[in-house]
């Protein structure tokens, strides 16, 4: 089953990169040793070795396929997650939190006092 989640990893990497696993680094280099030498695997790192065809995809979701994939990489197949584990991983796409200024426009808008029109709000409207 190790062997199955390794070469899913693989799999992944081809779609991120949109490259061959094999032939395309020099002499003895496949893909995965390709991407750790260019990312150190470190997530962050991503964009070095990304598909410029997936430039429509949010970044976080291809860095978040990108920890899985490298995930199932690990040199030591005890380190590498089952593929429920990986199945598990995937669905939780991390949600981006929203950008600071529009955090900062909607507390100012609950914030700010309505304004006065002489008589109370009516509560039940809506």
């Amino acid at each position: 089953e190790k062997s199955d989640v390794y070469s899913f990893g693989v799999v992944l990497l081809e779609l991120i990169t949109g490259r061959k696993p094999v032939g395309e680094f020099g002499d003895g280099v496949d893909i995965v040793q390709w991407v750790r030498g260019m990312t150190d695997s470190n997530k962050e790192c991503v964009l070095k070795v990304i598909d410029l065809r997936l430039s429509s995809v949010p970044v976080h979701e291809v860095t978040h396929v990108f920890y899985v994939a490298m995930l199932c990489v690990e040199e030591q197949a005890v380190e590498r997650p089952t593929m429920r584990e990986v199945v598990q991983i995937l669905a939780e796409i991390p949600k981006i939190p929203p950008p600071k200024q529009d955090a900062v426009e909607s507390d100012v808008t609950e914030k700010s006092p309505a304004p006065d029109s002489g008589s109370p709000p009516d509560l039940l409207s809506n």
